[in-house]
C-alpha cells in the first residue's frame, strides 16, 4: 500500500511539496503511458486541443481507473481526508528537445476552490528528469498567500494564457523536483512552481490530477462539477461526474462535452478576475 511517513506528511506541510511517492512500478506506468498515446492517434492531425488533454477521466475508462487507483487514493486521504474528489485532470506533455517552458505561478489563481486545500497529484508516465524539465518548486511559498498573476504573456510558456506571476518572488531556494517513471510527485495549490524546457530524447508525460476534499467550494458564478473518487460527498457542492467506465462512447464523449464545457467556463471567470489574458 502506498502511503507517507509521518515526517513526508509533515514536509509537505512545511514546504508546499513533496517528491517523490513511489505509486506505480515503471513497467505499469509504461502501459498507462501507451493509453493516452493511443487516444492522441485517433484525434485529428495537427496540434492537440486543450479539451483532448483535460477532464479526460470523465471520457476514457482507463483515465477514471487512474484517477481513482486506490494506491493514489491512500496517498491523497492522508492529506485530504476520507471524502475525495477529482475536480479536474489535465496531460502535461513536453516534445522532447522542446524550448517551452511552465512559467512561474500558483494553480489556485485559475480554479477558483475554497479553501484553499486542492492538491495536486503528478503521476509521471515518463521520466521526468532535470533535464527533461521536471517541476521547480519554491518551498515554502503556499504560506505567502495568494500572489498577483499578471496580464501580460510570458513568452515560450505553455500556461493556459502564457500567465505567471507578476509580483517579486524569491527563487533562489528553489528545488527541482525530478520524478522517475512511476513515482507521483504532489503539491499544494498555493506553492509556486514551474519547470523548465525537454532537452531530453523522450515526451515528458504527467498526469495532473486535482483532488479536493468535498468540503471544498466553488467561488465563481458557475456550479462546478467534480468526480467523486472515495468516500461519501455530505455536501452537494458540485453536480457529480458520470462514470465513462458505466457510459457507451457516445455518452462518454456528450458526458465530457459537458463537463470540460462548464470548467471552461469557470477557468475563464477566474482569469477574469485576476486579469489575466485569455
Amino acid at each position: 500500500m502506498s502511503t507517507l511517513s509521518q515526517a513526508e506528511v509533515d514536509a509537505f506541510h512545511r514546504d508546499g511539496f513533496f517528491a517523490p511517492v513511489d505509486v506505480f512500478a515503471a513497467e505499469e506506468a509504461r502501459a498507462w503511458r501507451a493509453d493516452p498515446e493511443a487516444f492522441e492517434r485517433t484525434l485529428p492531425p495537427g496540434p492537440v486541443s486543450a479539451g483532448d488533454r483535460r477532464k479526460l477521466h470523465v471520457r476514457l475508462p482507463w483515465a477514471r481507473d487512474l484517477v481513482g487507483d486506490p494506491r493514489l487514493l491512500d496517498v491523497m486521504e492522508q492529506l485530504l481526508g476520507p471524502d475525495i474528489l477529482v475536480f479536474t485532470s489535465t496531460f502535461f506533455i513536453k516534445e522532447p528537445k522542446t524550448d517551452a517552458i511552465t512559467a512561474w505561478h500558483q494553480d489556485a489563481t485559475f480554479f477558483g476552490l475554497q479553501p484553499y486545500e486542492h492538491v495536486t497529484a503528478w503521476v509521471a508516465l515518463s521520466e521526468a528528469s532535470i533535464e527533461a524539465g521536471c517541476m521547480e518548486f519554491a518551498p515554502g511559498s503556499h504560506r505567502l498567500g495568494q500572489l498577483a498573476h499578471g496580464q501580460a504573456a510570458t513568452p515560450g510558456t505553455i500556461n493556459a494564457g502564457a500567465r505567471s506571476i507578476s509580483e517579486p518572488l524569491d527563487t533562489s531556494r528553489a528545488v527541482f523536483a525530478p520524478v522517475k517513471t512511476g513515482q507521483v510527485s504532489l503539491h499544494h495549490t498555493l506553492v509556486a512552481h514551474n519547470s523548465r524546457p525537454n532537452r531530453s530524447d523522450d515526451r515528458r508525460i504527467g498526469f495532473g490530477i486535482s483532488y479536493i476534499p468535498a468540503h471544498v467550494r466553488h467561488g465563481g458564478s458557475k456550479r462546478m462539477t467534480a468526480t467523486l473518487v472515495r468516500g461519501v460527498d455530505r455536501y452537494g457542492h458540485f453536480d457529480l461526474e458520470d462514470d465513462p467506465r458505466t457510459l457507451d462512447a457516445d455518452a462518454q464523449a456528450e458526458a465530457h462535452k459537458r463537463a470540460y464545457g462548464r470548467y471552461r467556463e469557470g477557468h475563464a471567470e477566474q482569469q477574469a478576475r485576476y486579469g489575466v489574458i485569455a
